[in-house]
């Protein structure tokens, strides 16, 4: 059944309403949590006065960020490659000073949740405010406010890596081409907000935990760390989720004081945020400045790249919060063969809610960056865009590919997806076109899955990853049904239980069926070596751990858009994407997330755009400030696939997630730059909102 369109079989319950969400979970005496948040972005705390909310009714405690200071430490601040991370992992609740709007500085716990949000407006916080930072390069500069004191700037991170000759390249080059550019953050706005319910037995000094993660297993290892507990003292269950796109990947700092609560109460705690607070609180995506050069040859070579990242990290580290901007330059040779280059990022502390994965996780800006730039050289050098595309490209012979950044492609035909995309956009018909290339880096590390054959012939499949809309009931059940010779209705998958399903390192970064679904394949084929072995279907279990290296995803993007130039108006007439995934398990869900990044990367480049003013207030944190599309406003969508299997798993998949939001934003804003050429304006940043096009008009 490998490559069949399967049906999505969860969609049953989650249509007729009768998913199992986290504010779904019934846990007897549960008592309700709501936070107490700041209203200044930077400030001390002079003080916390809580006597008036602890004397309300229905209130069963309120505690602080010294209350809870025993019991809980900050989340862990994560790591990089070769790089530097500062000590700076977010507070459960904020103690002397607050560094962002919407940051946690005292639970309220009552009897039920409008007591307990009545409860929160009675704590009196008495605040002395400071100088907001907001501007990336502002807090870089000599004598900016400091978010951290003791660590004596706003570096919170930092990387570099030259390689080649980077230095003769640009010494040599017939044209060095320039350009400074700006990504805005965004909201990851799932349908489903955080939410937590914490119980803990003290006869087993055991914590239980319902999250709405993306997985378990991350939250587990967040939560000992955080509470300085052995991670076999706590249960962590993730139920249905509604949605994340990246969001949900570290433990909030409120569900770790709702463990805290519920710890020093003896009662179950339960919390779930409302759209405001995910707005302001729940880390946001993307945001990053950049400048860039390309050195090229005379005849279109793309000898080296330089690149200077300033990623918009926000207050705190959360553990993946320094990743997407390392991904970033890690990809900055793109799809192409530049033998040289030269690339730094620094993260850098604003008093804004903290910046984290979000659908793409850095290969959207990578994308957006270097395939503007390749644009912009072809119009230096007055070669059409694809040509020069066509001439630089990694070739399908030279995989693997190690790029001068240490990244190894493992296979791929870019020329391929060039040429389709370019069949799917149709022929020229005076519309302004776009066209980018993109690479997505996927899987690797390890995944787990055991398989378990009962005595009626129906078969278990456990799996350390966890879905929140990919559809992994269908896609595992598929893979498990096809090498059991079974009916897939035959199968059932279970996940998200740390107490049932097998370690797992969890589903993000396009991984899931490259890594978890190999891991059921390989338990299946040792369910299957056995009723070989024993020349019957007897009942068994195998538990396999799948290992490898990274995986590399890639495509080809191309739009035709329309421009008025009398309102600014950009109208996306048609987008056409080509996505090498390796082996496509099944092309109906492919496909169904193909067109769902695509949606989400069109938002990115028309409307959306998380706007902090200078005191760090965010003017955006509602629907009716920050918009998403709607299915009424979408454009021609074309899709098609490319399959070079990646030679490191036996499914030989990649990632299908994330590429429709990596290639979009790039060939838009290359269609974009084609419309605004005849009017002088060489480039524009996103998002291309109607106020924005016509002032880059207008002020031209």
């Amino acid at each position: 059944m490998i490559g069949q369109p399967l049906r999505r079989r969860e969609d049953e319950r989650f249509l007729t309403g009768a998913a199992r969400y986290v504010d779904d979970v019934d846990v007897p005496g549960a008592l309700h949590a709501a936070f107490v948040r700041s209203f200044e972005a930077h400030a001390r705390i002079r003080k916390i006065d809580a006597e008036p909310a602890r004397r309300a009714r229905g209130v069963v405690a309120v505690l602080t960020g010294a209350d809870v200071a025993d019991r809980a430490g900050r989340l862990p601040a994560g790591s990089i490659e070769d790089g530097v991370v500062a000590d700076a992992g977010h507070p459960v609740l904020a103690r002397d000073k607050v560094r962002y709007a919407g940051e946690a500085v005292a639970i309220v716990v009552a009897k039920s949740r409008a007591l307990a949000e009545d409860a929160a407006e009675l704590v009196e916080v008495d605040l002395e405010p400071l100088p907001a930072v907001v501007d990336v390069l502002a807090a870089l500069a000599d004598g900016a406010p400091l978010l951290h004191e003791q660590l004596g700037d706003n570096v919170l991170s930092r990387w570099s890596k030259r390689a080649g000759d980077a230095v003769g390249a640009f010494a040599r080059a017939h044209r060095v081409v320039s350009r400074s550019f700006s990504i805005p953050r965004l909201v990851a706005a799932p349908m489903e907000p955080r939410g937590a319910v914490a119980s803990y037995d003290a006869d087993r000094d055991l914590v239980t935990l319902w999250t709405s993660s993306q997985d378990p297993h991350r939250p587990l290892a967040q939560l000992s760390f955080a509470l300085g507990r052995p991670r076999d003292s706590f249960r962590i269950v993730v139920p249905d989720v509604g949605g994340a796109f990246g969001s949900k990947g570290a433990i909030p700092p409120e569900a770790v004081a709702a463990i805290v609560a519920a710890m020093e109460l003896g009662r179950p705690v339960r919390w779930t945020e409302d759209r405001l607070e995910n707005f302001l609180a729940a880390y946001q995506g993307r945001g990053l400045e950049a400048d860039l050069e390309l050195a090229v040859a005379a005849d279109g070579e793309l000898l080296a790249v330089r690149a200077r990242l300033y990623a918009d990290l926000g207050a705190y580290l959360f553990p993946t919060t320094a990743v997407p901007s390392h991904t970033t330059a890690m990809l900055m040779t793109g799809a192409y063969r530049i033998p040289a280059a030269d690339v730094e990022v620094v993260g850098v502390a604003t008093s804004k809610v903290p910046t984290g994965p979000y659908r793409g996780a850095g290969r959207p800006e990578a994308a957006y960056l270097v395939e503007r730039m390749v644009d912009l050289a072809a119009h230096e050098l007055g070669i059409d865009p694809v040509e020069l595309r066509r001439r630089n490209l990694i070739p399908r012979d030279a995989f693997p590919y190690e790029t001068p950044l240490g990244w190894v492609y493992d296979s791929g035909d870019y020329e391929r997806c060039l040429d389709r995309v370019l069949e799917l956009l149709g022929p020229e018909d005076g519309h302004a076109r776009g066209v980018a290339m993109y690479i997505e880096r996927c899987g690797g590390l390890w995944e787990s899955a055991s398989v378990e054959a009962l005595p009626d012939g129906k078969v278990i499949v456990r799996t350390g990853s966890s879905p929140h809309g990919q559809g992994h009931e269908t896609v595992f059940a598929q893979i498990a049904a096809t090498e059991l010779d079974l009916d897939p209705a035959e199968v059932e998958v279970r996940w998200g239980d740390t107490d049932e399903t097998p370690a797992g390192v969890g589903t993000f970064a396009s991984r899931s069926v490259a890594m978890g679904g190999s891991a059921v394949l390989e338990a299946a084929r040792a369910v299957k070596e056995h009723w070989r072995q024993t020349g019957a279907r007897t009942p068994f279990r195998a538990e396999v751990r799948f290992e490898s290296p990274l995986l590399f995803a890639a495509g080809a993007y191309a739009a035709v858009v329309e421009l008025d130039p009398a309102t600014g108006r950009l109208t996306v007439l048609r987008v056409a994407g080509v996505d090498d995934s390796g082996t496509i398990v099944n092309p109906l869900l492919a496909e169904g997330q193909v067109l769902g990044a695509i949606v989400q990367g069109l938002g990115e480049c028309l409307v959306e755009e998380a706007i902090h003013d200078e005191y760090g207030q965010l003017r955006t944190a509602s629907f009716a400030d920050y918009s998403l599309l709607t299915a009424a406003e979408l454009p021609d969508l074309v899709t098609a696939f490319v399959e070079t299997p990646s030679p490191h798993n036996p499914l030989g998949a990649k990632g299908i997630g994330e590429g429709g939001a990596i290639g979009t934003l790039a060939a838009i804003a290359n269609a974009v730059a084609a419309a605004l050429a005849p009017f002088g304006v060489r480039h524009l940043d996103p998002p291309y909102t109607e106020e924005r096009v016509w002032r880059a008009l207008h002020e031209r």
